[in-house]
């Protein structure tokens, strides 16, 4: 069977599954969960071993030692997937749940009830736990997924696969309902995101080249975020230990996350005398900062920053610096130079900060906390699918809600209209 066809295959039995997915019960879908984490735990030796077979061809292959990082399962992360679906399984089931009822003059009932969105398919590079926290949140917000992993952890997502099916076939669950895509072609790709018969929606997890092309070429919905732009804004009316703590926080808790900061602004009225504590102690901490001439004016050591520094996702430890006349220029920054992803402002001022969430175009946007804390697990999703930056249903931490729809529901008593 040749690539196209063998995609169309797995699109056909998907949307099959997902019929029978969005009539499984709550109890039906925490019993699968429970059962895949089951599997894992008895699959050590097998996924350590296939997981052996992707890091020794990745070695040969040159992947970096961040790649290969990623692509390693040791004990602590198999336990993590098993704690995963645990956690998933004690989420609440948002399927089927009824809100907004109201009477209308008619006599009839309007509300609106959430429903699984239908087939999800998730592409997603190197990290074979993602294999399990997508699977598991596709079944328990009763969504049928198909799963495209990288193709450096294609035994390692094989073996992973084949305890999602040991598992579902044991309670009764269909197998199809949780495909992993077992070719490495990448034509597979082109396929999946051009099946909108079968599929409804496709979840990017990757570089900014990957997503980009999904997005360009997706003849499907896309649920996805290019770029982690965050900021945080000190404003003149900043607690000077709040705005140290959450500055350096911020950037230094992890370099290579997408809810990292990477431009700080900094109000020109407490610029003179925060900057350069918050110089030294990023230099102890090894951030270079790049600022713009009035803060260079104040640190004279950093680097002259340049356009291109306002529009970087750094990844590293790198952070653009910028002074601003009042919070006005800085949302204007945020809002011309941001991802829409996260961003914070570190201020006393009430009306101030109501202002900046009023006008901040982000998918977060915080007041006297850190950026760090844009995550699903943070949000008390429990886990997410990823981070949205688009302004469709899902923005933000995607997850249970964000996996599912809403349809309106009428009740009535024989009503007809006049």
């Amino acid at each position: 069977m040749n690539v196209a066809d063998y995609m169309q295959t797995l699109g056909q039995q998907a949307r099959a599954a997902s019929r029978a997915m969005a009539r499984a019960s709550t109890n039906d879908k925490n019993r699968a969960l429970l059962a895949i984490a089951d599997e894992i735990s008895n699959s050590r030796d097998t996924l350590r071993a296939a997981n052996a077979e992707d890091m020794a061809r990745g070695a040969e292959n040159g992947l970096d030692a961040a790649l290969l990082d990623r692509l390693e399962l040791t004990d602590a992360r198999i336990d993590t997937m098993i704690e995963g679906l645990q956690q998933v399984a004690a989420l609440p089931d948002p399927v089927g749940e009824i809100t907004d009822m109201k009477y209308r003059p008619s006599g009839i009932q309007i509300g609106k009830m959430r429903v699984p969105l239908g087939v999800i398919g998730i592409i997603y590079e190197s990290r074979p736990n993602v294999t399990i926290e997508a699977a598991s949140l596709c079944l328990k917000s009763g969504n049928a997924a198909i799963l495209r992993g990288g193709s450096e952890a294609i035994a390692s997502n094989k073996a992973l696969a084949e305890c999602i099916t040991t598992a579902l076939k044991a309670v009764g669950l269909p197998e199809a309902c949780v495909q992993v895509v077992e070719t490495t072609d990448r034509e597979a790709v082109g396929q999946l995101i051009t099946m909108p018969e079968y599929v409804d929606v496709i979840v990017p997890r990757g570089g900014k080249g990957l997503i980009e092309r999904i997005s360009r070429d997706a003849r499907v919905a896309v649920i996805k975020h290019l770029d982690g732009i965050c900021h945080v804004y000190i404003d003149r009316e900043a607690d000077r230990s709040k705005a140290i703590n959450i500055a350096i926080n911020s950037k230094t808790h992890r370099y290579g996350t997408c809810n990292t900061m990477e431009t700080l602004l900094v109000h020109a009225g407490i610029a003179g005398t925060i900057l350069p504590e918050l110089a030294d102690a990023y230099e102890q901490l090894g951030v270079e900062l790049r600022g713009c001439d009035k803060a260079r004016d104040i640190v004279s050591d950093m680097v002259a920053a340049t356009e291109a520094d306002w529009h970087e996702e750094y990844l590293a430890p790198i952070l653009a610096v910028k002074i601003v006349e009042d919070m006005d220029e800085a949302i204007d920054h945020i809002n011309t130079y941001g991802s829409h992803h996260t961003d914070s402002i570190i201020s006393e001022n009430y009306t101030l900060a109501r202002q900046f969430l009023t006008e901040v175009d982000s998918s977060s946007v915080m007041v006297n906390a850190s950026t760090r804390f844009a995550d699903g697990f943070e949000y008390g999703l429990g886990a997410e699918i990823g981070i949205s930056t688009d302004k469709i249903h899902a923005r933000g931490p995607v997850g249970l809600d964000g996996l599912t729809s809403q349809k309106y529901v009428v009740l009535g008593n024989g009503e007809v209209r006049k």
